[in-house]
């Protein structure tokens, strides 16, 4: 198994050096799912949950994530993110309805953006359910993956 690079010596938890690494293009593509009644997709789409357009309003609050992932995981780097974005889109399948949510995070630096991206899906996902909870108590987050992790 290889050795944790999180964790010092002693033991102890500690945030990686990554100063000799080199700057390098970064990108990371995430992406998740919330399951919601098909009446819930419904008032959604027609712009009748009394919170708001539900799906920008998600996409806005996923950005605002992604950007502020190293005040709330506690090994991130802070990192100067160049670009951001959040897709949402509803899923009307015979097996999975709901809206899916889709980050793309972009740096020039010397760590990776995968928890800003997984934190952009998280927090819109997270958005969808409060925005949606007064009209729908069987809602359910999952499947969020990392899709795509790439350096140039």
């Amino acid at each position: 198994m290889k050795a944790l690079s999180h964790i010092d010596k002693e033991g102890r938890a500690r945030m990686v050096d990554v100063g000799n690494k080199p700057v390098q293009q970064r990108t990371a593509v995430a992406q998740g799912m919330i399951f919601m009644q098909s009446e819930t997709i419904r008032l959604i789409r027609e712009d009748q949950i009394k919170k708001g357009d539900v799906l920008t309003v998600a996409e806005i609050a996923g950005i605002q994530a992604a950007k502020r992932t190293s005040e709330l995981i506690p090994m991130c780097h802070p990192l100067q993110i160049t670009t951001a974005s959040v897709k949402t889109k509803i899923i009307e399948q015979v097996d999975q309805k709901g809206v899916m949510a889709t980050a793309t995070v972009q740096c020039q630096g010397q760590t990776g953006v995968e928890m800003e991206a997984l934190t952009a899906v998280s927090t819109a996902l997270l958005t969808v359910y409060d925005m949606c909870k007064a009209v729908d108590k069987h809602m359910e987050i999952g499947q969020i993956r990392l899709l795509e992790k790439k350096k140039v």
